[in-house]
């Protein structure tokens, strides 16, 4: 007997059949839900890859009245401060090499961004990765900087490149990396953003594990589901915060266990941990954020960019008038409450990082519907 394909594999998860089963259940725990009192269920998953499945395949559309999907803060391209941005700009336009990912290229900082500054003479290269950075500064011999960007998932190749000597003299590090755990505690301890559940990341929590997120469950009394990415994970993940809802009795649930260990990646972790130290760390147009970002450790600081050029500029502005990227990261508005979404802010002309990346709700909302798209098979 042939082994499935993977195609055939990922079928299973998207079979509508299954879905139609699954949203029956919710609608069932939903209609329990309400006769206990409930008018409103709200859920926030944290990745922009969760907020692609569920606008890509409608299922919004599915979900009864009243069980709200909220994006949160997933997109790690959508709260790089304007200033980190300015800083690597003036990098490049004088002189300095500057390796960027893709989807940071176009985000706008307080003036422009490294795609306006590359048109202007600057020299900046998108690479898919830090090994890329590394063969290319290798090769080029040229004052460089890689612009590290990024949640858990991509630190790890980072550190490792680093732990083995592998990054040549000429290469250094704008280190601009956030972490996703603390930045969750942050948005639970806003009063006017109330939740009854989460679904964690499931790519984060490769690294971190589904025990990351126990916080949630024993600080907050929110039932929280590591989910993987296919439709059916989403509505499994829905499904199970309305059971424990239902039966007041929150949980920390790993539905993702095809990928997601409960320790996650304790190499990979070791190495983060070898080569970074955490620090607080300003998001864009949220403030500071304790212990919620990395720095090169000590044995590493020849490789720190800051230390190397030592550049001052001025204070930049974070989030154009009218912008209501912050408000969409931290799950208090939605794109469409933002007057400027897809008017004056659109994928061609974006006004803040949100309708830039791909991971950011914005660009996804514009680009497949948002909440008014219906069910794709």
């Amino acid at each position: 007997m042939s082994k499935p394909s993977i195609q055939e594999i990922l079928s299973r998860y998207r079979d509508l059949e299954i879905a139609k089963t699954i949203v029956d259940q919710i609608n069932k725990y939903w209609a329990r839900l309400k006769e206990r009192g409930f008018d409103r269920v709200k859920i926030m998953h944290v990745c922009g890859t969760h907020e692609h499945t569920i606008t890509y395949y409608g299922i919004r559309s599915l979900l009864p009245e009243g069980v709200e999907l909220i994006a949160g803060p997933g997109c790690p391209v959508c709260i790089v401060p304007a200033k980190e941005i300015d800083y690597v700009i003036e990098l490049c336009l004088n002189g300095v090499e500057v390796y960027t990912y893709g989807d940071m290229f176009k985000v706008p900082g307080s003036r422009k961004s490294l795609a306006k500054a590359k048109a202007e003479g600057g020299n900046v290269k998108v690479v898919y990765s830090f090994l890329d950075a590394v063969k290319q500064a290798s090769n080029s011999r040229k004052d460089s900087v890689f612009f590290a960007v990024g949640f858990e998932t991509t630190q790890p190749s980072t550190a490792t490149q680093l732990h083995e000597n592998n990054v040549p003299r000429n290469l250094s590090l704008f280190v601009s990396y956030r972490l996703t755990v603390p930045a969750m505690k942050f948005v639970l301890n806003q009063p006017d953003i109330p939740l009854n559940g989460v679904i964690a990341p499931g790519h984060v929590s490769t690294i971190v594990g589904a025990s990351a997120w126990r916080y949630i469950v024993e600080d907050y009394g929110i039932t929280t589901v590591v989910a993987g990415f296919e439709p059916l994970d989403v509505l499994l993940a829905v499904l199970m915060i309305l059971k424990q809802l239902l039966q007041n009795q929150p949980r920390l649930i790993n539905e993702y266990t095809r990928a997601v260990p409960w320790d996650g990646n304790v190499k990979a972790k070791q190495l983060i941990n070898g080569v970074f130290d955490v620090i607080d760390r300003e998001w864009r147009g949220l403030g500071i954020l304790p212990l919620s970002g990395l720095k090169l450790k000590e044995d590493f600081k020849e490789y720190d960019a800051e230390h190397k050029y030592n550049l001052k500029l001025e204070s930049s502005i974070e989030v154009k008038p009218g912008c209501r990227c912050p408000d969409v990261v931290l799950g208090r508005a939605k794109p469409t409450d933002c007057p400027m979404f897809m008017k004056a802010c659109t994928p061609s002309n974006p006004m803040g990082p949100c309708m830039v990346s791909s991971e950011g709700t914005c660009a996804i909302w514009a680009k497949y519907g948002g909440e008014v798209r219906k069910l794709v098979v």
